[in-house]
This record gives C-alpha cells, structure tokens and sequence, in this order.
C-alpha cells in the first residue's frame, strides 16, 4: 500500500468533521439529531471511531441525507480501512450536495488510499474546477499522474504552482521527477538543489538517482535510492526505482525483493507488476508470472510491453493458441517491433501454419532492410520505460 501522504495531504480531521446547525423542521423523533451528531463528533475527536460511527448512523436513521453525518461516516469508516463503505457514504454526501469540494476531496481521497487510482484522478481533477490552487488535490493528483507514466501533464499541472508550493518537498519531488523524465534536466537539478539545502533527503536522492539513470550510470543511481531507501523506506515508488538499479547491476532477487515491497505498498504500481512478471517468467514460476501479468494488463490494457511478457509465458507454458492469439495482437498493437513478428513466426510455425509463418518472416526481413537502411537499431527493446527506463525485458537464454 502507499504510504500516507504528507501533513499537508492528510485528511484534517477537524476540516472532515463538518458541524451543522440545521434543525430538521417539524421533527417527530424524539431523538435529537443534533445532539447525537454533537457526541458523534465528540468521541470521533477523542479517538472512539466505533462510537462515533454508531451516533452518526444514528443521526442517519432520524435525518436521512443529511450532509454532515454522511461526510463525518465516511471519514470514520477510512479510519477504519473500510473504504467501499467510506466511498458510498462520500457519494450520498455528493448526491445532496454536488457542488462540495471538501467532500469531493475525501471521496477522491478514499478512492486514492483504496488504489483505485483511475476512480481517484477524475475526482481531484473536480476539485480542482472549484478550488484551481487546492494544495492536497494538486499534489495527489500529481502523484497519481506520474504513476500512471503522465509525466508531461505532471509537469502542466505543478509548474503554474511553484510560486505557491515550492517550498513543499513532495512537490518538489513530483515536479522534479516529471521534469527528469521530459528531458528538462535543468528545472529539475534545481529541485535537487531545493531538496538538499536543508540537508539530506530520500527525495533528493531519487532524483540524483534519476540523473544517473539518464547518464547511463546504473551503479551510481543504485548507491544513490540505497540512501533514499534507508532514510524514507515509504516515499512512494523509492522500492521500484530501487529495483530497477539492482535489476540493471543484474542483482534479479534483489530487485525481486524490491519490487515486492513496492507492491506491498501499492499494489496498483505498474511497472513492479511488469517487472514481476518478467522475473517469475525468468524463475519459471510461469502462473505467478501471468498473475503479475494480468494485474499489469488491467492498468495498461494493449500496453505492448505487457502484450509481449504474456505472449513469451504463454510460450514458456507450451500453449500455443494462447501464444499465437497473444503475438498476433502484440503485432497489432506494435507492427514495427520486430521481436513480435519473429516470435509470432515461430508460434504459427509449431502450429503447422507454415503459410503464415512464412508471412511474419517476410515482414521480419523488411523491417531488417528498413532498420539498415536508416541505421535504426533498438526496435526490439520493448520493456517499462517510466523514470526513464529504455532497457529491454530479460531475455531467455
């Protein structure tokens, strides 16, 4: 799972708790929904959310749709881990109210801490229509883009905020990771800058580490997220960069392990999920290898990278249809990489399609004639390219 965000991401519980002062007109009940929503609030700020949950539920039963109680539940039931329920109450709140930022926030917030990303993003993004510099909403939904290998809109979305968050680390950390990955190296040396002039920081270690990545110079980014790691071991996606620099000095179990403890965090990371995939493939271990697999394809759907991973297991399984099915998108999706073809080619060869294996063979050619003729060489290294990652996956031997 992530880490928890931040002190200025947190979810306040004082700005969650919204007191009201309605009365509902004409009440029969004799229970006052106001003082029990008074003793809700009371013991959710004394710690006692099984309480709380108890009064606000009561209020609910009295004042059905009522805003506060709704809001107040949701935040009581993320306390407790129980995000489907905190998602559903955040969504009545909305339904009475659409036009509430602070409870659009939590319900994006919810949506976040659960890992449902994507159900997050376009939630923030309504925040931000009402309140344009909202920090928490910025920042999140920063983070959630440069998970989903958006870098450029990273960069959209946080370069018009310097002025107002600059001084904020994960800021700096989001921005400067985007701006190293869009090649604008300078602007992001000038984050590192920021982040280290009060000292060390796993964040300013990662972006060292990026630079080094981008120099070509695995060994020094892998000295480099070996600090990050000891001195944040929760900054979000420090295990998998981690990973990729012992994945790069050809450490696989080590990287294995890191990969792990990214997934532990996030489950959602694409690029562990893929690199999972590629190293149990590797191991042999080819169901767990396709689990990785098929949690990565649901992120990415049509990703070519992953369409490649899950074709070689298929491969690697002996099933053939399943291969041949899997290859012959991977060529739709990707007609220049060349690996696919050649592959594909030799599936329908052990099918017995020699016709159409002939075919794939004929392509493989030209696009062997093309790379010459060009002098393009690289079109068969298709792997994770997010934090800058242009290597290929391993390879059998």
């Amino acid at each position: 799972m992530m880490s928890p965000p931040p002190p200025v991401l947190r979810v306040v519980l004082t700005a969650a708790l919204l007191l009201s002062s309605r009365v509902l007109a004409g009440q029969s009940d004799p229970r006052d929904p106001d003082e029990l929503f008074a003793k809700g609030v009371a013991l959710h700020q004394a710690g006692d959310t099984i309480g709380a949950i108890q009064y606000y539920e009561t209020v609910l039963e009295v004042q059905p749709g009522r805003v506060d109680a709704l809001s107040n539940l949701g935040a009581a039931f993320v306390k407790l881990g129980r995000y489907d329920d905190a998602i559903s109450r955040y969504r009545a709140a909305l339904a009475e109210m659409p036009d509430h930022a602070g409870v659009r926030f939590n319900l994006a917030l919810a949506f976040y801490k659960a890992d449902r990303i994507a159900e997050a993003m376009p939630e923030f993004e309504g925040v931000l229509e009402q309140e344009a510099k909202h920090p928490g909403a910025n920042l999140l939904l920063a983070d959630c883009l440069l998970r989903m290998g958006e870098t450029q809109r990273v960069v959209d979305l946080l370069g018009p905020l310097e002025a107002d968050l600059g001084e904020d680390r994960l800021f700096a950390f989001l921005l400067g990771t985007a701006l190293i990955e869009i090649d604008e190296v300078d602007r992001g040396q000038a984050l590192i800058d920021e982040l280290f002039r009060e000292g060390e920081s796993a964040e300013g270690h990662v972006l060292m580490a990026l630079q080094y990545f981008r120099q070509g110079n695995s060994l020094k980014a892998l000295d480099e997220l070996e600090k990050a790691v000891a001195l944040n071991p929760e900054l979000p996606t420090v295990h998998a960069l981690y990973a990729r620099a012992l994945r790069e000095n050809r450490d696989h179990a080590g990287a294995a392990r890191e990969y792990l403890e990214e997934l532990r965090r996030n489950p959602n990371h694409f690029e562990s999920n893929l690199w999972m995939g590629l190293l149990r493939r590797e191991e042999n271990r080819l169901d767990e290898a396709m689990e990785y697999l098929k949690r990565a394809a649901r992120m990415r759907p049509g990703n070519a990278s992953v369409v490649y991973a899950m074709g070689r297991v298929h491969v690697a399984a002996d099933r053939l249809p399943e291969a041949r099915e899997t290859f012959e998108q991977l060529v739709e999706v990707a007609p220049r990489f060349k690996q696919g073809h050649v592959l594909l080619a030799t599936v329908y060869y052990r099918l017995g399609e020699r016709g159409l294996g002939d075919q794939q063979r004929a392509i493989v050619e030209q696009l062997r004639a093309e790379e010459k003729e060009e002098q393009r060489e690289g079109d068969e290294d298709i792997g994770p390219t997010s934090f800058g990652d242009a290597s290929s996956p391993p390879e059998s031997e």
